[in-house]
């Protein structure tokens, strides 16, 4: 009679780490696509911006306010932000791949199948 409870408990843990790890995995995807589209529209502005005029004007919203610059002078500040997020990205690929392969590891010695339903 013991055994019984002792094994839901069990169940319950193993179910409540499994939880965690999926919803770790897909926080971690939701900030992935977020930061991608970030690289997508820093790459899409740099492209458009360097083959126009150094000197020409443009504007750029610097903490909700429009902000009148040159584009030689935009460029550089938009290369540094697109390298930054590129390698906030890179880390956050790398805590998915290791969070995804502790995961697999964690259900191969927990003997833990994944149930479909």
């Amino acid at each position: 009679m013991d055994k019984q409870p002792a094994e839901s408990k069990q169940q319950s843990e193993l179910q409540a780490q499994y939880n965690t790890f999926k919803s770790t995995l897909q926080q971690l995807a939701q900030k992935i696509g977020e930061l991608e589209g970030d690289c997508d529209e820093h790459r899409l502005v740099l492209e458009t911006l360097k083959p126009l005029d150094p000197e020409r004007k443009c504007f750029r919203m610097i903490g909700g306010v429009l902000v009148e610059r040159t584009v030689k002078d935009v460029v550089p500040a938009l290369e540094t932000n697109a390298k930054g997020v590129q390698t906030v990205l890179d880390q956050f690929m790398a805590d998915y791949k290791k969070t995804e392969d502790a995961m697999k590891k964690w259900q191969k010695e927990n003997k833990v199948q994944i149930v479909q339903q």
